[in-house]
């Protein structure tokens, strides 16, 4: 694939809407809704929201798995050993002096953004909390069944109309929004989901352009009367060809509806190890539309286990063990804000995982002074801004981030360069793999894979907020120890048996910690068959949630 923009080419012959707006011209007659029908359904699946999403799905869908096609290209070639390293072809793009267009006001300012799934009571209180921006989340925190799907959408249409309450059945606690609300981000699911219960002309439709296009055409004219915009979180890119794909959707889908170039704005997770070397050229092909970047952590550290899975240079230690300290973490740290302020775009941190912890002060306090010393590590590394999962951590982020002058630093902290090279972003961090550490893994991945197969993608365990990047370290992980023969502290070599007789043995740990009503009440059959079936498969499963969604 060439290096040149495709946006002004891909929309030579924009969507036309008819006066009445009941039809578009030269729509596929193939769209097919799949999924049940419900009220909501009514609500977000209009005629004129579906002829809209299925003129995405006609212009950009094939060209999104010709892009999935290379993903799989790029892997076969790690597997023989060619590594990634910066891209030769792009090298005028790095050394430009160009910079990304301006930010809306209500977007400077993003010390603290906190995020979580669409549900209803979520949004909520995610926007009533103390921080500058919710990210609306249908990818890692949610699972994405059809209600929770469209119901998300609802919720959100709600919201932005500022019309969204909500009554607990259990206690009666009435839920509103407040006055003053944090700045609503969206984040879609990634390049590489379907949406299996919309098909156009028989095939299921990316997830990507369902989740955008739904929240687009029902918000993007209504976000300004509240002095907002359409703002994208964008999930899991592995190029800037990807992001090219994403910055062609956003021109398309403005000119579409009659809304200027440049009102979308997105964020990308710089999640992947191959997105790290790419960080300039995706703040460059979405240029007009860019929102920075985020140090999607967790992901990240999944996407490093798993595109070297297969060379035994590349064994991780304990998950616990892999810090943001660790000099490949650090220098990806380093590199994402560097590449950033160059190009006056927010660089923001990763997610804090922790939740506070009731009953157990000392263990709470603990836990609290973690995130403070994380959140003041990147704020002193030049970050604009982090993530929380959890209201209860806001105000040690928002303290941690007070000492930044301005809003931001994107202008006022001029950062010395810092040459980082192919072997920082790839120094693999060394370390012991303890029986503890796989026990770990084991309960995290069956019991989140569980809760999510139940329709919840957001699951605190441990005292720890995980979602499925998480629950994808610990599975890829022991998919890996296992393959490679990896040996423990103790110099046990982890082999499939020895897998199954410690998940066995997990099981009735987990029915102990959860009781036994609960346990055979919930999905632990098919979690846990999944769960060692990923671990034991010769051919590693790409996305757990990908082999769990057949189940939902």
């Amino acid at each position: 694939m060439q290096y040149t923009r495709t946006s002004e080419t891909q929309t030579e012959n924009p969507i036309q809407l008819d006066p009445t707006m009941n039809r578009v011209t030269n729509q596929s007659k193939g769209l097919v809704i799949k999924g049940h029908w419900t009220t909501a359904c009514t609500r977000i699946l209009t005629k004129k929201a579906r002829l809209f999403i299925t003129e995405l799905e006609k212009r950009f869908g094939e060209y999104r798995r010709e892009l999935l096609a290379v993903r799989v290209e790029r892997q076969i070639e790690i597997d023989k050993g060619v590594m990634p390293n910066f891209l030769p072809e792009t090298q005028s793009v790095r050394d430009g002096a160009w910079k990304v267009g301006p930010v809306p006001g209500d977007l400077r300012d993003r010390r603290v953004e906190i995020t979580g799934p669409v549900d209803r009571k979520m949004i909520i209180n995610a926007l009533n909390s103390p921080v500058k921006v919710f990210m609306a989340d249908f990818e890692d925190s949610s699972s994405p069944t059809w209600d929770n799907i469209i119901e998300g959408q609802v919720n959100l249409r709600d919201a932005v109309r500022r019309k969204i309450t909500f009554t607990n059945p259990e206690n009666g606690k009435y839920y509103k929004l407040n006055d003053q609300t944090a700045t609503l981000m969206v984040r879609p699911r990634g390049w590489h989901l379907e949406e299996k219960n919309v098909e156009l002309d028989g095939k299921p439709i990316s997830a990507s352009l369902f989740d955008f296009g739904l929240y687009f055409f029902h918000n993007a004219k209504e976000l300004p009367k509240h002095n907002t915009g359409p703002y994208f979180y964008l999930p899991k890119l592995e190029s800037h060809l990807e992001a090219r794909l994403w910055n062609d959707v956003f021109v398309f889908a403005q000119e579409s509806l009659g809304i200027s170039k440049g009102t979308i704005k997105a964020t990308v997770l710089i999640e992947t190890i191959l997105a790290a070397f790419e960080m300039d050229e995706i703040l460059y092909e979405l240029k007009d539309h860019s929102a920075g970047l985020n140090c999607g952590r967790w992901d990240y550290i999944f996407s490093f286990i798993k595109k070297f899975k297969n060379n035994a240079d590349f064994i991780l230690p304990d998950r616990g063990n892999v810090t943001m300290d660790r000099h490949f973490l650090k220098s990806y740290v380093n590199l994402l804000i560097q590449t950033c302020h160059k190009r006056g775009a927010h660089a923001m941190g990763g997610m804090a995982a922790q939740i506070p912890i009731k009953g157990d002060e000392g263990a709470n306090t603990e836990a609290m002074d973690k995130v403070r010393l994380d959140k003041e590590r990147e704020m002193k590394a030049g970050h604009d801004g982090t993530w929380i999962a959890h209201p209860g951590l806001a105000s040690i982020a928002m303290e941690a981030f007070s000492g930044m002058k301005n809003a931001n630093q994107v202008e006022t902290l001029q950062q010395k360069d810092v040459n980082i090279t192919a072997e920082d972003l790839l120094k693999v961090p060394v370390g012991d793999i303890t029986e503890a550490a796989v026990r770990h893994n084991i309960r995290v991945g069956i019991q989140y894979i569980e809760a999510w197969l139940r329709g919840n993608g957001c699951v605190p365990l441990y005292h720890l907020m995980e979602d499925a990047a998480t629950a994808e370290i610990c599975r890829a992980q022991l998919w890996q120890w296992v393959h490679l023969k990896a040996t423990t502290k103790d110099g046990d070599t982890i082999t499939g048996d020895k897998i199954e007789k410690w998940i066995t043995e997990e099981l009735e740990q987990i029915k102990l910690e959860i009781g036994l009503d609960n346990y055979f009440s919930g999905r632990f059959d098919i979690a846990t068959d999944l769960f060692t079936n990923m671990i034991e498969t010769e051919h590693f499963d790409e996305f757990l949630t990908l082999k769990a969604y057949q189940y939902i």
